[in-house]
């Protein structure tokens, strides 16, 4: 288990959102306020750890044929469990979510994982893993949120800062309320996943002048 090498690929090189593309209509869906992008990671990152950590300890168990299957019913067990924790310490979360809490059984991050990682490695990388891509995932989320927010809405901490109200940085009727729309997300996904590859392609450069040098 070499936890240097998957965090940074949790992060930055086989980031589920800015590198796999998967899970985009949570990520384009529920990215409006810190609050929403904040509280979607920390679920998702509790359901990859807990669904990866039972695969993996299962998996000499579970038959080939239904493999598949017995992921969906182990992943939909810990959203059940995460979703019915949400509903009653933390309704407004719930509510603003929404429908996505749910669908966390379907979203390719997890199932992806599953079948790619936990399936052949041991608990204890497994869990490292599901630690790690959620944290990509928060991390992917909360910087998408942190923009549509501020030039959307102009506020910062939605949910979470001054009463929920969040922190008011541009004045009222300045932001641009189309970042909160739909096209306004694929836009800032867009150049966020734009950002992400110059940011890898310069660290492989240097690593690679480094090397060079050497």
């Amino acid at each position: 288990m070499d936890f240097k090498k998957q965090f940074k690929e949790g992060l930055l090189t086989k980031n589920p959102v800015l590198v796999q593309l998967l899970g985009m209509c949570s990520t384009l869906a529920i990215t409006t306020s810190l609050f929403n992008g904040l509280g979607m990671g920390i679920a998702v990152t509790i359901i990859l750890i807990c669904s990866n950590v039972l695969i993996s300890a299962l998996r000499k168990v579970i038959p080939s044929q239904i493999r598949i299957a017995a992921y969906i019913v182990i992943i939909a067990g810990f959203v059940t469990i995460v979703d019915l924790l949400l509903q009653a310490y933390i309704p407004a979360l719930s509510e603003s979510l929404g429908v996505f809490i749910p669908l966390i059984v379907v979203n390719c991050i997890i199932l992806g994982r599953a079948e790619a990682f936990a399936s052949k490695n041991g608990v204890l990388a497994s869990a490292v893993d599901g630690l790690c891509q959620g944290i990509g995932y928060t991390t992917a989320l909360v910087i998408v949120c942190v923009i549509r927010e501020l030039l959307g809405s102009g506020t910062f901490g939605g949910g979470l800062l001054n009463g929920g109200e969040g922190i008011r940085i541009i004045p009222e009727g300045y932001p641009a309320m189309q970042i909160v729309m739909p096209v306004g997300g694929f836009l800032v996904l867009g150049c966020v996943i734009a950002g992400s590859q110059f940011l890898m392609k310069k660290l492989e450069t240097r690593k690679m002048d480094k090397e060079a040098a050497k």
